[in-house]
């Protein structure tokens, strides 16, 4: 009799763990439903993202944030020029006027689905707002595509129109992207010193071109952090 109970509690679990992974696996396949040339892992972590946001912000990782608000800086930010992922010469003399939301950004991270959300910010404030991605394979090799693949990524999953800049380093370290040069760089900002700490690391250079907010790579690009520092 024990023996029986057992086999049939055995069957009930087995059961139920069978329900939930086809539920997660039915879960997975219904957010990817309109992706395309994803891996297993992207999907995946595009599933888990909201899950990947609530742990995050409950550890309090990725959560700094830093502010400065009249502080000049000694190095002009539109005398800075990039190249665009499709390698066309960016000069940022052409954002004079309007809010910058500057981004290091990682297909591979967990923090890729802000994708989306930047997306919705920078079409909720086109008017007075750029936002602008740096794609960078710095942390724990999470860019390794090529700037067509991320581009194409990027398009395809994520509506992407906001501007992307070539891949690049954006750490202190040979070969800095010289805008993150800017962004880290006290002698140049004016202030700050705050180097991206993980993917999707936010900087927010106001109209007038001085660098007023860093914020965490898990501090929302949708929360109110930022969009109370974009409407002071």
């Amino acid at each position: 009799m024990g023996s029986r109970r057992k086999y049939r509690g055995l069957k009930i679990v087995l059961a139920i763990v069978t329900l939930l992974l086809v539920a997660a696996w039915g879960y997975v396949a219904w957010v990817n439903r309109n992706t395309e040339n994803m891996t297993g892992r992207q999907k995946l972590l595009k599933a888990v993202y909201p899950l990947f946001m609530w742990w995050s912000n409950k550890k309090g990782v990725g959560t700094k944030k830093l502010g400065s608000t009249d502080v000049a800086p000694p190095v002009s930010f539109y005398s800075l020029k990039d190249t665009l992922i499709n390698g066309t010469p960016f000069d940022f003399a052409s954002l004079k006027g309007r809010k910058v939301l500057l981004v290091n950004t990682a297909s591979d991270c967990g923090y890729t689905g802000q994708y989306d959300d930047l997306q919705k910010l920078s079409e909720r404030y086109k008017d007075k707002l750029v936002v602008i991605g740096f794609p960078a394979n710095d942390f724990k090799e999470q860019e390794k595509g090529n700037n067509n693949d991320i581009a194409e990524f990027c398009r395809i999953n994520f509506g992407v129109s906001f501007p992307l800049m070539q891949k690049s380093v954006v750490i202190r370290k040979e070969g800095q992207n010289p805008v993150f040069q800017w962004l880290t760089d006290p002698a140049k900002n004016g202030w700050s010193k705050q180097q991206p700490s993980w993917n999707f690391c936010k900087y927010l250079v106001d109209e007038n071109g001085k660098l007023v907010n860093y914020f965490g790579s898990s501090v929302e690009p949708l929360g109110k952090e930022i969009t109370d520092a974009l409407n002071p």
